[in-house]
């Protein structure tokens, strides 16, 4: 009877160690190391300056008849002459695209009849040289263009300035993992995850005047960019 009290008490010791040394350092230091693994993630941002060099315009002409046909072939005899124009004034046929046709009918006072009918063309033309682009517009507008839209001012080194507001954004991103790294006592480690945001539209924020009729002012553009970045702690 001793022999087997005794075998029993120690077989309740060897299960009460097992059992204790589940819950013992080991445990502790995989839960801290998932935590430390899990890293830290910034968004960085950074912007740069362009000026614009190009300039792209809408031009339409706007026509009514008492037919469909005729009143379509009135805008497009129109639309014609702009398009003639806009080559005398020296642009390319590759800078000129046509960008709406439209036509629709005109109704009475009343509303239940047809009375005749309004057909549009619009074409967008793109000026490589901005200090034309008041030119462009005159002559343009002086051939019969009756509607005018723009411009959308445009860079042609555009992707070159994304890209260094993109690398400045970079920069940003990690100064913060830094500064938060070393506030919370860590190291920190290599990159584990880089996620490229998207660059905002580009604003105008300051112009130059132009010697023009209808002067144009290309101004200053900020393209931004933002970075997601993911680093390792120690």
């Amino acid at each position: 009877m001793k022999l087997a009290r005794l075998a029993m008490l120690a077989l309740a010791g060897v299960a009460i160690a097992v059992f204790a040394g589940v819950f013992q350092p080991s445990g502790a230091q995989s839960a801290a190391a998932d935590t430390t693994s899990g890293g830290i993630t910034v968004l960085g941002t950074g912007s740069a300056k362009v000026t614009p060099d190009r300039a792209s315009f809408a031009f339409g002409t706007v026509s009514q008849a008492a037919t469909a046909n005729a009143a379509l072939a009135a805008s497009s005899q129109s639309i014609a002459r702009v398009i003639a124009a806009l080559k005398k004034a020296g642009l390319a046929q590759a800078d000129i695209q046509t960008a709406d046709v439209s036509l629709s009918p005109r109704m009475n006072d009343k509303g239940d009849g047809i009375v005749g009918y309004t057909a549009s063309n619009t074409v967008t033309a793109t000026i490589k040289k901005i200090g034309d682009a008041g030119d462009v517009v005159d002559a343009a507008v002086g051939a019969g263009a009756n509607q005018v839209s723009g411009p959308n001012l445009l860079a042609s080194d555009q992707a070159a300035v994304y890209r260094n507001a993109l690398a400045k954004a970079f920069a940003d991103a990690r100064a913060k993992a830094e500064t938060l790294a070393n506030a919370s006592g860590s190291t920190l480690g290599k990159i584990t995850a880089i996620v490229e945001g998207g660059g905002a539209v580009p604003v105008p924020l300051a112009a130059g005047a132009m010697d023009s009729s209808v002067p144009i002012e290309p101004g200053t553009q900020t393209i931004d960019a933002t970075v997601s970045v993911t680093f390792a702690l120690g």
